[in-house]
């Protein structure tokens, strides 16, 4: 049969060929660019909360046992002071004030004490209200300075005036449980949303008439363990159990989606902006003591990166400026990811003229000009010219000649005699569409059949062929059994056919045999 050359012919190629890796996505290359390195690694202790200043060089405070240790922003070094030793017991929650001047954090007294970080770390200011442990302070998002609500324990809910160290409201029982979570509103100072381990959320508004009762109410179905307003202010996102769910404020309280990524209980959430276009997007991050940190983009409600630590996380902060990414750990271990600086960004020294002296500009051709129509070959195209490229030549192996011209048994030979088990497979993939693969086999003399057996010798019990050449070692040994029989080196390589088909037996049952021990032990891990 003569070969059609009017259609082009392509080189075979496997089916069976690995994956090749996915093109990095503006995402991917955005987390790609974050370089991982421990803070701190001698703390012990667990790290309960994590803050960083709102304003420039946004400062990093965390709590660990009795102290707060704070760190430059801009470095990411321990500052000269730290208000260590202030706290008789267990700190938490710390709080920057809306200008970075103070910060505030509670204690396992009920003590919420602040410090102005200019005063070697003294407090400034001891708010005495609470019984028991508080877990929650915090400053308003906006310019208010001189306000902070505070939640403990003992399930009271304090909004203070800070300079006065009075009371302003203080409704007890504000929940039947610890209070252990609480963001303030992004678009009102006098606004704050609680969680407690009753697995409520409750917004309280302190401008309203009543305000010893929520502005809304909801429930989780879960111990709450963080609360976060989102952007708009309109939406609170909500962590407990294995679950980050999305409320709709406005709407009462109706829940939008429950993202369950973490397969253990979400222990803290933060507000980060990825990327710098616009101001960066919005994503809400969360850990959990399963050891993963999840970064979700509630617009598109769908979980967009996610990263794995060494050890159960309690807490996480991502710097308003973009630049780094904290979590802290049960063991007192603090991550920190810190972008990487570009090499490109140098600036360039000019000489003080150069900005005012105009450029020469290149006259350009236009089509009404005669030698518009005579340039050379050399001509770059213009954007709004339609370039026809010339087809590239495809190069053809020889078995790819070969199968052009139909001769299918030396198309099969000739893939047999080369080195790649990739190209092979493709060829006897080509000869099974065209239904020649049997064919084939029946007309190969004793050389070339032991040729074929050689080649599923070495490859057939390779998991990415072992399907397809398996059934062809089947059908071979059937094809030509008299021959195999009447063949001393057709006989040799049938038995060593047989001893890797025993090997390779003998290995999977002893790989059921380790996921027989092992699948008990995954079981009570995830439990």
């Amino acid at each position: 049969m003569a070969a059609d050359t009017s259609k082009p012919f392509f080189p075979v190629e496997s089916r069976h060929r690995p994956r090749q890796p996915k093109t990095l996505t503006p995402k991917s290359r955005f987390w790609r660019s974050f370089k991982s390195a421990p803070l701190s690694n001698n703390l012990i202790l667990p790290v309960t909360s994590i803050e960083f200043s709102p304003l420039a060089p946004h400062d990093l405070a965390f709590s660990v046992s009795a102290s707060i240790h704070l760190y430059s922003g801009s470095s990411l070094t321990p500052k000269s002071f730290s208000p260590l030793g202030s706290f008789s017991d267990v700190a938490y929650s710390p709080s920057f004030r809306c200008d970075g001047q103070l910060l505030a954090a509670g204690g396992e007294s009920g003590l919420v004490q602040v410090f102005k970080l200019d005063k070697a770390g003294h407090a400034i200011r001891r708010l005495r209200a609470h019984s028991r442990p508080v877990h929650v302070v915090r400053y308003p998002r906006i310019l208010d300075k001189l306000h902070l609500f505070s939640g403990g324990d003992d399930a009271f809910l304090t909004y203070w005036d800070v300079p006065s160290e009075t009371q302003l409201l203080t409704v007890p029982g504000a929940h039947k449980d610890y209070i252990r979570a609480g963001s303030t509103s992004p678009i009102s100072s006098e606004v704050i949303a609680t969680g407690s381990y009753d697995h409520s959320i409750k917004v309280w508004d302190v401008r309203v008439s009543n305000s010893s009762s929520p502005v809304i109410n909801f429930d989780h179905g879960h111990p709450v363990e963080s609360v976060l307003f989102l952007p708009s202010g309109g939406l609170i996102a909500t962590a407990g159990g294995n679950s980050v769910k999305i409320w709709d404020v406005i709407g009462g309280g109706r829940l939008i989606h429950t993202l369950d990524s973490h397969n253990k209980t979400v222990t803290s959430m933060c507000l980060g902006k990825i990327g710098t276009e616009n101001g960066g997007e919005s994503r809400i991050m969360s850990v959990s003591i399963d050891g993963y940190l999840k970064c979700f983009d509630f617009a598109a409600l769908k979980v967009t990166h996610s990263m794995r630590y060494p050890a159960q996380l309690l807490s996480v902060g991502f710097s308003p400026s973009g630049i780094a990414r904290v979590v802290g750990t049960s063991n007192g271990n603090v991550y920190i990811g810190k972008k990487k600086k570009k090499d490109d960004e140098k600036m360039e020294i000019v000489d003080d003229f150069s900005a005012f002296r105009p450029e020469p500009k290149e006259k350009v051709l236009r089509p009404t000009n005669f030698r518009y129509f005579h340039r050379g070959q050399n001509e770059k195209a213009l954007q709004s010219d339609f370039v026809v490229k010339k087809p590239a030549k495809v190069k053809l192996a020889e078995h790819d000649k070969l199968l052009k011209k139909f001769r299918h048994k030396d198309a099969l030979v000739s893939a047999l005699n080369g080195k790649n088990p990739s190209g092979i497979v493709a060829v006897m993939e080509e000869l099974v569409a065209r239904k020649k693969l049997v064919k084939c086999v029946v007309n190969l003399d004793v050389d070339e059949l032991g040729l074929l057996l050689g080649f599923l010798h070495r490859n057939a019990t390779l998991p990415r062929y072992a399907r397809f050449l398996m059934g062809l070692a089947k059908k071979v040994i059937e094809l030509r059994s008299e021959d195999l029989q009447s063949s001393e080196e057709l006989r040799v390589h049938v038995r060593n056919l047989k001893r890797m088909v025993a090997e390779e037996i003998k290995i999977q049952r002893s790989l059921q045999e380790i996921q027989g021990m092992i699948s008990p032990l995954l079981a009570i891990a995830g439990r």
